[in-house]
């Protein structure tokens, strides 16, 4: 019996007694490899020293201080640094506990942003299908994940819906890439002229779609035509690095790649690497120039906003990125694991698709290679993927709903960044074990 509501309410997890580098030990002794960063967020892996030091430290000199009151060192070091490595001039940070409380100020931000200016009318966001912005009422409703939002739907704000930006299955093989770029970014146009552009608040993507729909790239060009797009209508470009973020695709953010500037970007995970509980918003110089010039305050706030320890662990992490060049050995052991994915499943007839950027990895599991037929999702493959992968000692990230909320079934693989080539090897045998394990569990007897 256990008096803490897991997410299962049937099936206690295993307890996580040590955890050390790339692995993670339960109470039974079973050691597992992190493939996943646990969601993404464990980018130094475990225990390492430099951060625990810092950790250790802040907590001798200020355990805690209301923002209300107080700044610290910490947090103050910690924006100045966010700022310095961000395109353009996203100079300002807001310091919060996670990335669903990112995205919250993210909307709460654009939104005073129009009211200090006198357009109280702006109310809506324009965001994608299939896309994860977060669990708190306003990110679920801003997000595309269907399964996530639909008992919540009745208090969930309206948001306008485009298309992803998913080549793999919704760009026909007689249409040129181009062509499919093109048509997403006129569909974007004609969302914004039907809410009316003086309605819109923002536009809000991932760079790289996480958890939904398993590491999916954006077409090239698609960005710039979004930030052209938004730039023509005198809306926002937020971009949701909450997954994508802090150098997991090889650039300390994911949008850099693209080549655009989004005014407000959300972020959180691999920020403190799980050290801590935190997330930031960068905001433009313009967005908070306005705030400043007119009421003065930005209306939000919460408790932990600027926790000094938790500052003083992502800056320590943002620092051993730095020091270690952990960048280009994102980049450079991001090929390495593509080419042994594809060395491993290129030719596996229920592996549709092989994508991904540094470290951030899907695969999407199909029923017919040919067809892209999904498996039925009431064999529930991702779970058997799960339960099969921590059997074999990995830690994966599978999930299901991908084509369309329901269907399809994808594993997300996001390994920290201090993974050797050894290690990899490993998490790519181990999964080939566990997927050929859930297959043959979900197999009619």
């Amino acid at each position: 019996m256990t008096q803490l509501i897991h997410r299962n309410l049937r099936v206690a997890p295993p307890t996580a007694v040590c955890a050390f580098g790339m692995y993670v030990r339960d109470g039974d002794g079973n050691t597992y490899l992190d493939a996943s960063g646990g969601a993404a967020v464990s980018s130094l892996g475990h225990s390492h020293p430099d951060v625990l030091a810092a950790i250790g430290s802040q907590l001798k000199t200020t355990a805690y201080a209301h923002s209300a009151f107080f700044t610290t060192d910490a947090a103050e070091e910690l924006a100045a640094r966010l700022a310095d490595g961000a395109p353009g001039d996203l100079n300002h940070v807001y310091l919060v506990s996670g990335g669903s409380e990112a995205i919250e100020t993210a909307l709460k931000l654009a939104r005073q942003y129009f009211v200090e200016h006198g357009e109280p009318q702006r109310r809506m966001f324009i965001a994608r299908r299939q896309s994860y912005h977060g669990n708190t009422l306003g990110a679920l409703a801003l997000g595309g994940n269907e399964w996530r939002r639909k008992p919540f739907e009745p208090l969930l704000m309206d948001v306008a819906r485009v298309s992803p930006c998913y080549e793999y299955r919704e760009r026909p093989a007689s249409q040129d890439l181009q062509d499919y770029t093109a048509g997403l970014l006129v569909e974007l146009e004609h969302k914004i002229l039907d809410v009316g552009p003086q309605n819109v608040i923002g536009f809000c993507a991932e760079p790289v779609v996480g958890a939904t729909l398993g590491a999916v790239t954006a077409t090239p060009g698609y960005f710039q035509g979004v930030r052209a797009l938004c730039d023509k209508y005198g809306i926002l470009f937020i971009a949701d690095e909450v997954m994508c973020g802090m150098g997991r695709t090889g650039t300390l953010y994911a949008i850099e790649q693209e080549g655009v500037v989004p005014d407000i970007v959300a972020l959180g995970k691999g920020l403190a690497a799980g050290y801590q509980p935190v997330g930031a918003v960068l905001a433009r110089s313009h967005i908070v120039e306005r705030l400043r010039s007119g009421s003065g305050v930005f209306q939000h706030g919460h408790t932990y906003n600027a926790h000094p320890v938790a500052a003083a662990a992502a800056l320590a992490v943002q620092k051993v990125i730095q020091r270690d060049a952990l960048l280009a050995a994102v980049i450079e052991r991001g090929v390495t694991l593509r080419r042994m994915l594809r060395d491993a499943f290129g030719m596996h007839p229920h592996v549709g698709d092989i994508r991904g950027r540094g470290l951030f990895v899907g695969l999407e599991l199909v029923q017919d290679r040919d067809t892209k037929r999904p498996f039925d999702p009431d064999l529930k493959l991702h779970a058997a993927v799960k339960a099969k992968a921590m059997e074999c000692g990995l830690m994966v990230y599978p999930m299901g709903g991908t084509v369309d909320g329901r269907r399809g079934d994808h594993i997300l693989l996001a390994p920290p960044f201090i993974a050797t080539d050894a290690d990899l090897g490993q998490i790519v045998a181990r999964l080939s074990d566990a997927l050929a394990r859930a297959l043959e569990a979900i197999r009619p007897v």
